[in-house]
């Protein structure tokens, strides 16, 4: 078998932490083989940047653009191209109308309170339990394995109270709903990463948690908690996966039937759009537990930056394109409609083999076999606390270096942007700049991320991530970058 085995101890090996803390630093550019060397403390303006100023920017932009984009698609003509004329009346009167647009309402709050309850009833559904990676302090948070479950359960239900089964809605409700969903969505968000705020300080679900130390903007942006829970409930668990991604999932299915009422027509680049995302979804939920071991989970805290983020850019941003198609179709013929679906589909069925293969790797302990071969993989050490005695252990984990994970680091996110580019193309971005809103940022989100991660894993696995840099020198594009 083809493996880079773990040396023996060495002074000269570093026994990096599994650090949780979130860094400011950029990875390295020089060459993988290059050993990281101290870089200077930032200075006082850098740390203001960081903990102060980058922050407020973003907790003030972000609300104001998921409310921004809604009241544009929720005009007659959807697009940026609109805002000009919207202004002549001036910023005043805009920000009126806006606000006015997506103030919250009672229909909203019972809906949303009905679809959390909901997925709280199936948050209990029966399901093996699953780990999530040892934290800094030896945490080692479970899951019970029962998204698949939740995602079939949850659509049947949703379908089946809305107009084609029992009639208590229509199948358009969350279309309908969505300006004061976003308003309601945003007040409860601020507050709730508020409560989080406090309850990582004073009443903590486990050791990672507590002030970073840059005060009280930095704390409320980042959060105080690595995994919170409540009464039993995994705080990020039940946002990101039962609520955010589950609200994503059904938006495309409601959009489209809105759609429908208000054309007439069958948009069949709408609905295909709605199919994809469907598809892709329930993707995510059989891999949900490999998510729960994404950086998303293990390093994020659920802060401002985390929670809020699911709680409502997800379902502002991630449904921004199936938007823009109810108020204006997508204008694609079906012929172009379904080569850019088949595309769309190639990327997310990629995407799942890849994620997939790592985790049955990693599942089976390097003991599967990789397209049919023996997997080439790195057998790393790492220093974890151990969360009872407090002492520092040493634990192993594989790198995998061969498969798709043998042709470049990240090369998943290649296949996601693949989905998420034919998502806006279906959505109208052939017609408006607006549609193409999502795939442009999850873009720059997944480069990002991938930065974020080898910094993550080189503080975590020093030498031996230097090591698989050197064996796989690709980060997200095979001969690309």
């Amino acid at each position: 078998m083809c493996v880079a085995r773990r040396r023996a101890a060495s002074p000269k090996r570093p026994t990096a932490s599994c650090t949780r803390k979130p860094s400011t630093a950029e990875p390295s550019s020089s060459a993988p083989s290059a050993t990281p060397v101290a870089s200077a403390p930032p200075s006082a303006m850098m740390n203001a940047l960081n903990y102060h100023i980058l922050p407020i920017l973003l907790m003030l932009s972000t609300p104001t653009f998921t409310f921004l984009v809604t009241f544009l698609t929720n005009e007659a003509e959807a697009g940026l191209s609109e805002l000009p004329v919207l202004m002549k009346e001036g910023i005043g009167a805009l920000v009126l109308r806006i606000l006015r647009c997506t103030l919250p309402s009672m229909g909203a709050v019972v809906m949303l309170f009905l679809f959390n309850y909901l997925a709280l009833l199936l948050y209990w559904w029966p399901g093996p339990t699953k780990y999530g990676p040892l934290s800094e302090n030896g945490v080692q948070p479970d899951y019970a394995d029962n998204g698949v479950a939740h995602c079939f359960l949850f659509s049947a239900t949703f379908l089946a109270g809305s107009q084609l089964g029992l009639g208590w809605y229509k199948l358009s409700v969350l279309y309908d709903l969505f300006p004061s969903t976003i308003g309601t969505l945003n007040l409860f968000g601020l507050c709730f990463c508020l409560f989080l705020y406090v309850k990582g300080l004073y009443a903590p679900s486990g050791p990672d948690s507590g002030s970073l130390g840059h005060g009280f903007t930095f704390d409320y942006y980042w959060g105080t908690d690595l995994y919170p829970r409540l009464r039993g409930v995994d705080v990020k668990k039940f946002v990101n996966c039962r609520f955010s991604m589950t609200y994503w999932q059904l938006a495309g299915i409601s959009f489209a039937a809105a759609s429908y009422e208000r054309h007439g027509v069958v948009d069949v680049g709408l609905w295909l759009c709605a199919l994809s995302q469907y598809l892709y979804l329930v993707k995510f939920y059989v891999w949900e537990i490999g998510y729960m071991r994404s950086i998303d989970i293990i390093i994020d805290r659920a802060g401002f930056y985390e929670t809020w983020g699911c709680l409502v850019w997800v379902p502002s941003v991630y449904t921004l394109h199936t938007r823009c198609a109810v108020a204006q179709t997508s204008y694609l013929s079906a012929p172009s409609a379904v080569l850019i679906f088949l595309v769309g589909i190639l990327g997310v069925g990629l995407n799942f083999w890849a994620d997939n293969q790592r985790q049955v790797f990693r599942e089976t302990k390097g003991k599967s076999k990789v397209w049919g071969r023996e997997p080439v993989y790195i057998e790393a050490t790492y220093k974890a606390r151990n969360a009872k005695t407090g002492k520092l252990e040493e634990h192993h984990s594989l790198l995998l270096a061969s498969g798709w994970w043998g042709m470049a680091r990240h090369l998943q996110y290649t296949f996601e942007l693949m989905a998420a580019w034919s998502w806006g193309l279906l959505g109208g971005g052939t017609q408006s700049v607006l549609p193409l809103f999502y795939p442009a940022f999850l873009t720059v989100l997944l480069i990002h991320r991938a930065k974020r991660d080898e910094i993550k894993c080189l503080d975590k696995y020093g030498e031996y991530y230097q090591r698989y840099m050197q064996m796989v020198p690709y980060k997200i594009v095979p001969y690309i970058y």
